[in-house]
């Protein structure tokens, strides 16, 4: 984040040779920072502050939205020039957000290399390996000595995305072993890579998963991670930057499904037509499902009208027990995401969850007695009992769903955060009604009020 001194500083300078100074002077993430948070008229004029090579840098760190803003507003020859420097990865992510024909202009006016290293990511699926990988490595033949290694990385190297891992492979492209630069700069300078390279690679196929990518990567500590295709030549690797992004995309997209975000990956800054877009679509869903709930109250009016009480005790009753199965959903769909449990976990992380529950149950069902009691007329005292054991209830009823349905929905390949929530909260909402009304409608008719 931007430090509040240094933005006051941009902020109250007048002078464009002032702030140009400034500008070419910041870490290239804190200038794409202060840029994106200016008003859109005064961007460009922002950008074209910086000299060539700050805004390359500086590109790379902007929203995609404001890097099309830029590219409609700048000279088609630096725009060219900024994409060229691009990283492949970086520079297919933004050609995901252009239009089509602005992509085909851009292909066209970068160098042959630049090309086909940008086409070869494209071509692949979204969410895959392939898709974030990166085809600028470090590749050496496996005949090659230390020294012999170290010189190639110096004299052809230097503009790598990473050089802490270099990938021995045979004539065919075809990955044999990984080498580190530690491991090369301490072995003698005669020794052959074959007797210093790691055989056992951990590797990724360019239809893996960018999830247990980053599951991997952490796993194995890694810096950077080879992809090979189907015949297990290298195409490129996916590194750690790439997962911190990777990370706080599936985060995001978790959390916002959970919430009811259609997609995950609304901005807070997006624009409100989006905004209703993407939000409006689960909400009236959700008033679909909903008339499941509303229907098993419709029968119980009557009930109502004699127990005026009821209309206080049942949102609380609702509320409580969907505030307990979110608490279970958002831990299980976490650990699900990071790959701590998959669905063979399902009993085992139901038999700690009732455990837990059944404390909550016991804590939850007296505390909705002694509420119930202050708000029932004196007559009514019986009502407190039967909310308390239909809160209990309920809160065992919330942890089992909140566990099995996720399960149930990633073992069928569906996304358990976005269509857990729902479901469930009508679900519970509807036992939780069903069973309260029934219960005070059977009390009535054994003692008639």
């Amino acid at each position: 984040m931007l430090a509040q001194d240094v933005r006051k500083s941009l902020v109250n300078v007048a002078d464009l040779n002032q702030l140009k100074s400034n500008l070419n002077s910041l870490q290239p993430v804190d200038a794409g920072e202060y840029i994106a948070t200016v008003p859109k008229k005064q961007r460009a004029i922002a950008f074209r502050l910086l000299n060539k090579g700050q805004a390359i840098s500086v590109f790379e760190y902007l929203p995609p939205e404001i890097q099309q803003q830029l590219i409609k507003s700048l000279h088609d020859t630096r725009v060219v020039q900024i994409i060229e420097a691009m990283s492949p990865d970086e520079r297919a992510v933004l050609f995901d957000e252009l239009p089509a024909g602005v992509v085909k202009r851009l292909l066209q006016e970068l160098s042959t290399e630049q090309r086909q290293a940008t086409a070869t990511i494209l071509g692949y699926h979204e969410g895959t390996a392939g898709r974030v990988m990166t085809t600028e490595y470090v590749r050496l033949q496996e005949g090659l000595t230390a020294e012999e290694a170290l010189d190639k990385i110096r004299r052809c190297d230097k503009d790598k995305e990473t050089i802490y891992y270099a990938y021995v492979t045979d004539s065919n492209r075809k990955l044999i072993s990984v080498v580190s630069l530690r491991q090369l700069l301490f072995s003698f300078p005669h020794m052959l890579l074959r007797e210093i390279a790691n055989q056992r690679v951990v590797k990724i196929s360019t239809e893996t998963p960018q999830e247990e990518v980053a599951r991997l990567m952490k796993r194995y500590d890694l810096l950077a991670l080879p992809v090979v295709d189907r015949e297990n030549r290298l195409v490129g690797i996916v590194t750690i930057d790439d997962v911190v992004d990777i990370l706080e995309e599936e985060a995001t997209e978790d959390i916002q499904k959970l919430a009811g975000v259609s997609g995950g990956d609304e901005a807070a800054l997006s624009p409100p037509h989006v905004t209703v877009r993407k939000r409006l679509p689960w909400l009236l869903a959700n008033i679909a499902l909903y008339i499941t709930a509303a229907g098993m109250i419709a029968p119980f009016q009557g009930v109502i009208k004699i127990v005026p009480v009821l209309a206080i005790i049942m949102p609380i009753l609702a509320n409580s027990s969907g505030n307990v199965a979110f608490q279970v959903l958002s831990v299980t769909v976490r650990g699900l995401g990071v790959g701590e449990i998959t669905p063979k976990d399902t009993w085992k992380i139901l038999r700690k969850e009732l455990t837990a529950g059944l404390g909550t149950a016991i804590g939850l069902g007296c505390a909705m007695i002694g509420l119930s009691l202050m708000w029932a007329p004196t007559g009514e005292h019986w009502v407190s009992f039967v909310a308390g054991s239909v809160m209990s209830l309920n809160v065992l009823i919330a942890v089992t769903l909140g566990t099995v349905l996720p399960m149930a929905f990633k073992r069928i390949n569906l996304d358990p955060a976005l269509i857990c929530g729902p479901l469930m909260t009508t679900t519970l909402d509807a036992i939780g009604f069903f069973t309260f009304l029934s219960l005070i409608s059977f009390v009535l008719q054994v003692i008639p009020k």
